[in-house]
């Protein structure tokens, strides 16, 4: 397990990462120009937070990490576990994709996605199975000139590294940057498949209806617009108005709830409804404005920098970046039920990916090799969390 580090070292070494990125120019979850978050001070003591604020209660429930399931990941992102078993990793940097035993952790390549550039929060990004179909995997990735969706035979069979087919584009054209690129797909209860994409820095795009940016999409396995239930004839986008859409999740009732990237203030949990305009580059974080859908749940940057989400056991559990850990949210009815809660705090470091294990558990994917954490020995991880 990681060691807690004590503040005042955890404050340094805050400091001289957001030092770091402002000297490169560039930003995402970590702070920087451009569009990107800016650090900011916890509140002094004695004061409460702002209104609005997902603030740790109380743990009602609780977390148990039952074990490390793998070690010395690269760059990890999407996790894709398999029908009948196993779990497939994204690796951003590489472009490769990894098998992944999930009881003796043993890792395989089961190859590298032609055609990734890696740069910035761009490369290969997001992975998605078929729940009917063990044999095909889903990627979302930077390419030169855009971020795509391609789809892969997966052959197990095959030798290690040679295990993807050729890719086939099923859809490109969405906007790609240094930063704010999306990334997670997911096949929703209806059968098709979701993606969440980001502006790329551009904040016009996610008010532009005929761009990709910025936006929920909704499309079959093959690409194309699903027809019934969309919000315009003709068209994959599903929701718009989003800043980075980073995390997707169906509930029980099979509602779709998505976590987000805000810029300096608010990061959100929202509730997806088709054709809602989500407000950025207008709002951010609850604002009560005509026209913009608020988020059902808030919180201040430093606190989240949001990931990943899962829903079990009733919550959505949602993978924190800047915040360093896993947050609770329980559910009832059409909105939140109870205070957020959070979890393994500063325990495992950057929190990039969580996942329904079948079971009423969780897998759960670190992200301190990404090029803006403090990996230690054995970085990145994927653990196996009991939930209650």
């Amino acid at each position: 397990m990681r060691s807690r580090y004590l503040p005042s070292v955890r404050a340094a070494a805050a400091g001289l990462v957001a030092l770091a990125l402002l000297t490169a120019g560039c930003s995402d979850d970590s702070g920087g120009p451009s569009g990107g978050k800016k650090s900011e001070p916890a509140s002094p003591s004695g004061e409460s937070a702002p209104e609005g604020t997902a603030s740790a209660a109380p743990a009602k429930g609780s977390v148990k990490v039952e074990r490390t399931v793998a070690t010395r990941l690269k760059s990890p992102w999407g996790l894709a576990p398999l029908p009948g078993g196993g779990l497939l990793v994204s690796q951003r940097d590489d472009g490769r994709i990894v098998h992944v035993d999930e009881r003796s952790g043993k890792k395989t390549v089961a190859g590298t996605v032609p055609g990734v550039q890696a740069s910035g929060e761009g490369g290969l990004l997001g992975i998605a199975v078929p729940p009917d179909n063990a044999k095909m995997v889903y990627a979302y990735l930077t390419t030169a000139s855009d971020n795509r969706i391609v789809r892969m035979i997966y052959d197990r069979k095959k030798p290690s590294g040679e295990q993807l087919g050729a890719p086939d584009t099923i859809l490109k054209g969405i906007p790609k940057g240094e930063i704010h690129n999306g990334g997670r797909i997911a096949f929703g209860p209806d059968k098709m498949l979701y993606a969440g994409t980001g502006e790329s820095g551009e904040g016009g795009l996610a008010q532009d209806k005929k761009s990709l940016g910025g936006k929920i999409l909704r499309m079959t396995p093959e690409g194309e617009p699903p027809g019934q239930g969309s919000p315009e004839s003709g068209s994959v986008w599903y929701t718009y108005g989003h800043r980075n859409v980073q995390g997707i999740a169906w509930d029980s009732e099979k509602r779709l709830w998505a976590s987000e990237f805000g810029q300096n203030t608010w990061d959100e949990l929202n509730l997806i409804r088709p054709g809602k305009n989500y407000g950025w580059p207008e709002a951010e974080g609850r604002g009560g404005e005509s026209g913009f859908t608020d988020p059902v749940e808030q919180w201040r940057t430093a606190d989240a920098s949001p990931s990943g989400i899962a829903i079990v056991k009733g919550s959505v559990w949602m993978a924190g970046l800047r915040g360093e850990r896993l947050w609770r949210i329980p559910l009832k009815g059409t909105t939140k039920a109870a205070d957020p809660q959070a979890f393994l705090e500063g325990e495992y470091g950057r929190l990039r990916t969580v996942a329904a294990d079948g079971s009423g558990g969780l897998w759960l994917v670190t992200s301190e090799t990404d090029g803006r954490g403090g990996p230690e020995s054995g970085d990145d991880r994927i653990l196996k969390l009991k939930v209650s």
